[in-house]
């Protein structure tokens, strides 16, 4: 798929707002397939620092949860939004709920999982796996659900992204 297929992708934001993947057009993103009851879900403090300290810079986090593996993420969107907000203090954008794999696989992962690197190509492990896709909506890495958001890693991926990222 070229980048700009990846752009025209349908997104439903966590208030039922419809856009489109294109709205990160130019934008660094780290998608990440979250949930409320897992064992990773610690990991939202972590993504919503990276956010407040590399928003300006133009990262964009963007959550979108998923309840498939064993149902850690039973909640409905009001449910999940304000879990995130009041426990996590979370403020980057989220998505409706998802399935990133499956028959009704979110087309976005279809896509993003099409990217080798470690891990199972074109499967979702687990809860909290991160994808980034750099501003000219390339996928550039992933990284496991064990790999903190903050870590040196994820970190250095993002600011390579950012420092090559296009200018408007």
């Amino acid at each position: 798929m070229d980048t700009s297929s990846l752009y025209e992708i349908p997104l439903t934001l966590i208030d039922g707002t419809p856009t489109t993947f294109g709205e990160f057009r130019g934008k660094t993103v780290l998608v990440v397939n979250v949930a409320s009851k897992c064992g990773f879900t610690p990991q939202y403090a972590g993504l919503e620092a990276l956010y407040a300290q590399y928003a300006t810079d133009g990262l964009v986090i963007l959550g979108m949860p998923s309840n498939q593996f064993m149902g850690q993420e039973p909640g409905n969107e009001d449910d999940i939004a304000s879990f995130c907000g009041l426990t996590y203090g979370v403020t980057f954008p989220m998505t409706s709920k998802i399935d990133v794999r499956g028959k009704d696989q979110h087309p976005l992962f279809t896509e993003l999982t099409k990217f080798k690197r470690g891990i199972l190509p074109g499967l979702v492990k687990w809860n909290f796996e991160k994808f980034l896709v750099n501003g000219d909506g390339k996928i550039v890495d992933r990284f496991a659900s064990t790999v903190e958001p903050q870590s040196t890693e994820i970190v250095d991926a993002i600011k390579k992204s950012l420092a090559t990222q296009p200018t408007a």
